[in-house]
């Protein structure tokens, strides 16, 4: 984590130039400390079909949502939200300058129970994380290991 997922309105483009933003994302994720390199993940969705505001074609919108792991206090949360809302707006401004845009941006926090990961993008060893549930159903437990020297997940038996 995190994962940062932008949805625009295809009028936006060719204007939008979105791995120009998502480089511009990643810099000021990377500033604020808190995102590890290798959890970070963007992805981007223009719609095609939309309805802003008045319906004026003109009108656009950018929506970036970020997912992020469980954890973090709500003031770092909040001030690397502002970073990162500040980065997305600046980025924008040149499009916001010329036409209606409506700009927004949210933070959520996965649920730690349900939050299910494999990669192995963090380094030597290979990361994985489930939610295991206890014996006698009462909670779930986090299960962590790291796998080393292998890049396909599993260990070997």
């Amino acid at each position: 984590m995190p994962h940062f997922i932008l949805e625009y309105s295809r009028n936006l483009e060719p204007e939008l130039d979105v791995e120009a933003l998502f480089r511009t994302l990643r810099s000021a994720a990377l500033e604020t400390g808190i995102f590890p390199p290798g959890g970070i993940r963007f992805r981007a969705y223009p719609c095609e079909t939309y309805l802003v505001a008045d319906g004026n074609p003109q009108n656009g919108f950018v929506h970036l949502t970020l997912k992020l792991g469980h954890g973090r206090p709500i003031d770092v949360r909040r001030s690397a939200g502002e970073k990162l809302f500040a980065a997305l707006t600046e980025h924008l401004n040149p499009i916001y300058e010329k036409r209606p845009l409506a700009i927004s941006f949210e933070m959520r926090e996965l649920d730690p129970e349900l939050s299910f990961k494999k990669n192995n993008l963090h380094g030597s060893g290979v990361q994985v994380e489930t939610a295991a549930p206890r014996a006698s159903g009462a909670s779930t437990a986090r299960v962590r290991r790291t796998v080393r020297g292998r890049g396909g997940g599993a260990p070997r038996h």
